[in-house]
């Protein structure tokens, strides 16, 4: 059964990209509570080499998340600079003028802050933004298009996978505001 909301539950069946698969195998996993921490996302820093900087899941980690579903799937998990800045990932694969399904996309946020995650959808006014640190968990969120500062598309070693692509979907749902 599948454990993503009806609206993108056509994900489950989507062949690729790989990215975008690492990213729904853990979609679901939540911040702990209070002072306690979710061992799996420290675990994630751990496996990225971020251990020594990241310690606590009260610290954002979009970039982390980003880091270790790209590194999973196969690919460079480090953008230059820290991982965890999410404004970092606009130096990370090939910048893309026209976003599709499993690129990274790159938003403002404010005050110099960033928040990164990838593409699911769009619809007429938002992207369908699958991510870690969006209300404390990873799950698919809308924001707005034009918070976009950018989206990176993995370098494929061979060829770009066939369903990369722009999928339109309806304006329903809340949108969010402040990924944190």
């Amino acid at each position: 059964m599948s454990k993503l909301p009806k609206q993108y539950q056509w994900l489950d069946g989507e062949p690729g990209p790989r990215i975008l698969k690492e990213a729904l195998k853990h979609y679901g996993v939540q911040e702990a509570a209070g002072d306690a921490d979710n061992r799996v996302i420290l675990q994630w820093a751990a496996e990225v080499g971020l251990e020594r900087v990241y310690k606590a899941d009260s610290t954002a980690w979009c970039g982390l998340f980003v880091s270790y579903v790209a590194g999973e799937a196969g690919w460079e998990h480090a953008p230059r600079g820290n991982a965890l800045w999410a404004r970092n990932w606009l130096a990370w694969g090939t910048p893309v003028e026209v976003p599709m399904l499993g690129d990274v996309l790159i938003f403002d946020r404010g005050k110099g802050q960033g928040h990164v995650g990838l593409y699911v959808a769009e619809d007429s006014e938002c992207y369908h933004v699958l991510g870690g640190n969006q209300s404390n968990a990873v799950n698919i969120k809308r924001i707005v298009k034009d918070r976009l500062l950018g989206a990176r598309r993995c370098r494929w070693r061979i060829s770009q996978p066939k369903n990369v692509r722009r999928v339109r979907l309806a304006s329903t749902g809340a949108i969010s505001k402040n990924e944190a």
